[in-house]
């Protein structure tokens, strides 16, 4: 009678377990392959080796390197290693020196392959002892790095078979020494677009001495005809100087009254003169750390030479009105198209200011002395005010070219840009054509130079209103482009209306706010 009851009573509780314990196997073998094919996911490849050295357990990308090894023994490199790691582990449990081994990714050989690992002791689900060996392919790297290293010793062997080759005497290793340093003051001192144009041998000897000189804090002065450059090379110099990233200011000094520059240049005190309400500093002591440009040095009064030869020789300002010196630290760049030695002997400039001056000399080729810079002069120009004026030209004739370089270009450079900048407003197709080239002086008469229009080879092919047209479209630019794009100037000088003006330009397509921007450049 009891047992009935027991049993009745009991036989529920029986099947509620075994249910029980079905969903708990069934949220077993659900994790259990959930964390399979997490494993299965990663690209490192995963064995799980057993205390006898079974691999119980091996993931995807294991298996595609080295094949199903499941229930397998290991191979001696893996037995190697895993026996390695337990010892480590039983080390660290037993609080030894857990600086002796390194917890991270180790280096090692398995099967021939190339491996970086890391071990984590593991408890099976029966309770086993397993040990999770994670292993990083890195065959490929190892490869790199033996390439770079037979790189270099390549290039190694090569210099030193060149500079074998060399004469032994010690001007030419000073020659190869100084070659390599240029070298890599160019690497290093490069800034993107290089304005310099240019690579005739006059050009990269300037350049060469330009990184040569720009890291020292010495002053520069900078010589050269008008229109060869000077203001690029203050530029480029300052760029790749340690003052790179300090304030750089430029001055013209033939531009200011001597008075104002002055003042300008080293500030004034209260009171010093009419006006004077407030001590004001100078473009010297803003620019302190930094880099000054002075440009048309040459045209300074005897005043001025004395005042920037005490910065040159103390490094120390006084201000207008002043009588307290004030240290600055700036480095000067000087520029000029003057002869200085003449106006040192014609007493106009200071002997003691010249040398203080002309530590470092780097005199600029005029445009006559590097000609075979011409045509990539000529590419930059082009480019610039065809994108500049949104023209189409994309031809320059090996005529033109050939005219160009015939010509003495007494202006250098600017004269250069000019001319191209005037052509390329001037031309109505996607060429230029000698009838746009409007030289500044002819190269053999030395007399000014007209835009001479080719009638002979319009008659007969140009109707007479077209030729007028064209005649009058090229004198409307010519206005505009003395008056920097002013419409009311150009009308002025051509005597006609604004309206008038603006009525023809738009017939011609001609933009003033293109050739102003330009001109604002």
């Amino acid at each position: 009678m009891n047992i009935g009851i027991n049993e009745t009573v009991g036989r529920p509780a029986l099947v509620e377990f075994k249910e029980e314990l079905h969903k708990q196997q069934k949220e077993v073998g659900r994790l259990l392959q959930n964390w399979l094919t997490l494993l299965d996911a990663m690209p490192e490849m995963v064995f799980l080796v057993s205390e006898n050295f079974t691999i119980e357990y091996i993931n995807s990308s294991a298996r595609k390197c080295f094949g199903d090894l499941r229930k397998k023994e290991c191979s001696n490199d893996l037995k190697a290693i895993v026996a390695t790691e337990r010892e480590i582990f039983k080390l660290r449990k037993a609080g030894g020196n857990k600086n002796v081994v390194d917890e991270g990714m180790r280096e090692g050989v398995v099967d021939g392959l190339a491996a970086e690992y890391t071990a984590v002791p593991f408890i099976g689900y029966l309770g086993e002892r397993l040990l999770m060996l994670i292993v990083r392919d890195i065959t490929l790297h190892k490869q790199h790095d033996r390439e770079i290293t037979n790189f270099h010793v390549n290039i190694e062997e090569i210099l030193t078979q060149k500079i074998g080759e060399l004469q032994e005497s010690e001007e030419d290793r000073k020659c190869l020494s100084q070659q390599i340093n240029s070298l890599r003051s160019q690497l290093e001192g490069s800034h993107g677009s290089d304005k310099m144009i240019g690579n005739s041998r006059k050009m990269r000897e300037l350049r060469e001495m330009i990184y040569q000189v720009a890291r020292s804090d010495a002053t520069i002065l900078i010589t050269g005809e008008s229109g060869t450059g000077k203001e690029l090379v203050a530029n480029k110099i300052r760029e790749n100087s340690n003052r790179g990233d300090e304030s750089f200011l430029k001055i013209n000094c033939n531009s200011i009254n001597d008075s104002i520059l002055e003042s300008d240049l080293f500030g004034y005190e209260k009171g010093s003169f009419t006006g004077a309400d407030k001590q004001k500093i100078g473009k010297f002591e803003i620019v302190d750390g930094g880099t000054i440009f002075l440009d048309e040095i040459g045209d300074i009064s005897p005043r001025m030479q004395a005042s920037l030869l005490r910065v040159l020789q103390n490094g120390e300002i006084i201000r207008v009105g002043g009588n307290v010196p004030v240290k600055v630290d700036v480095r000067v760049i000087a520029a000029t198209n003057v002869d200085l030695v003449q106006a040192v002997r014609e007493k106009r400039f200071r002997l003691d200011l010249f040398y203080r001056l002309n530590i470092i000399n780097i005199n600029i080729p005029p445009l006559r002395e590097r000609k075979e810079d011409i045509v990539d002069l000529v590419s930059y120009f082009v480019k610039y005010y065809r994108e500049a004026f949104k023209k189409d030209i994309d031809f320059v004739p090996q005529q033109i070219i050939n005219r160009l370089l015939e010509h003495d270009w007494p202006g250098n450079v600017r004269e250069l840009e000019n001319l191209i900048q005037r052509a390329v407003l001037m031309t109505k197709g996607k060429m230029i054509t000698e009838q746009h080239l409007l030289f500044d002086r002819d190269t053999s008469s030395g007399q000014s130079e007209v835009n001479t229009f080719d009638f002979d080879g319009k008659l007969g092919n140009v109707s007479l209103k077209n030729m007028i047209a064209e005649i009058e479209s090229d004198i409307i630019m010519l206005a505009l482009e003395k008056s920097n794009g002013s419409v009311a100037k150009a009308s002025q000088d051509l005597n006609i209306g604004k309206t008038a003006l603006y009525d023809k330009m738009k017939r011609y397509d001609i933009s003033a706010k293109a050739i102003k921007r330009v001109s604002a450049r």
